[in-house]
């Protein structure tokens, strides 16, 4: 059988690689993500409880669903899931960040299972997941429409999946690329790249094409001022979320 085709970008894993000792400094150049991620945190158990009936009010609510965070670096997502009750992987095609997740958390307790692995290479093997989280990496993958395939073939039927990325327009250039790599310096030069940025609509359509249902998207919403991140219905200028079933 001939083996998958990976979408890996090995100029996009390098620049992570690069950067994956600081994973857990909320203060180092993973800091947009540490600021960015209870916004991120509040959609994703949202749309789990919604999508599995469950109680966010409970101990572990989570209990019994099997998550995989495609893309988990140094886990930052992956904790609060287990921390929930999630049996949760997390797979990276870059291998610099697991030791760094795996350290984190053996200190905080936590049972998660990290892969130095890609989407393809899972789905391959025949994983399936209750819940795929997808987040800020499609923007950095040589082939979405592959990628996103093999994110859905990792869902089981009713499966949920969680995709964020970076929308593609004149503000978005202004904000994650100029504003964040060259004026606030929160990330290295070069970290993202404009014309692999894809506009929401472009995004339903992939998801679409890959097998998937898009039921919901929201914008993930900076404001300078009070210095802290929102969930929007309206505002996906710049950053934006989406969920999408597998149809059982």
């Amino acid at each position: 059988m001939q083996a998958p085709q990976s979408t890996v970008d090995p100029a996009e894993i390098a620049k992570f690689e690069a950067m994956a000792a600081e994973w857990w400094d909320p203060n180092g150049k993973f800091k947009p993500l540490h600021m960015l991620n209870p916004c991120r945190l509040d959609y994703i158990t949202s749309q789990i409880a919604a999508e599995f009936d469950r109680d966010l009010t409970q101990p572990e609510p989570f209990a019994g669903l099997r998550l995989l965070d495609i893309g988990c670096g140094g886990g930052l997502l992956c904790e609060p899931m287990a921390r929930l009750g999630a049996k949760v992987t997390g797979a990276d095609a870059a291998a610099g960040n697991l030791p760094v997740a795996r350290l984190h958390a053996e200190q905080t307790g936590l049972q998660i299972d990290y892969r130095h692995t890609t989407a393809e290479d899972m789905a391959a093997a025949g994983e399936q997941f209750d819940v795929v989280l997808n987040m800020e990496v499609v923007e950095h993958v040589a082939d979405p429409l592959s990628y996103l395939t093999a994110t859905q073939q990792l869902l089981k039927p009713g499966g949920l999946e969680i995709c964020s990325t970076i929308n593609r327009n004149p503000k978005s250039y202004a904000m994650a690329i100029f504003g964040a790599e060259v004026v606030m310096r929160w990330l290295p030069r070069g970290t993202h790249e404009w014309h692999k940025f894809i506009t929401p609509d472009e995004l339903a359509e992939l998801l679409q094409q890959a097998g998937l249902t898009p039921v919901d998207r929201k914008g993930f919403v900076f404001n300078p001022l009070s210095w802290n991140w929102s969930i929007s219905d309206r505002d996906l200028s710049v950053n934006y979320v989406t969920a999408s079933i597998k149809k059982a």
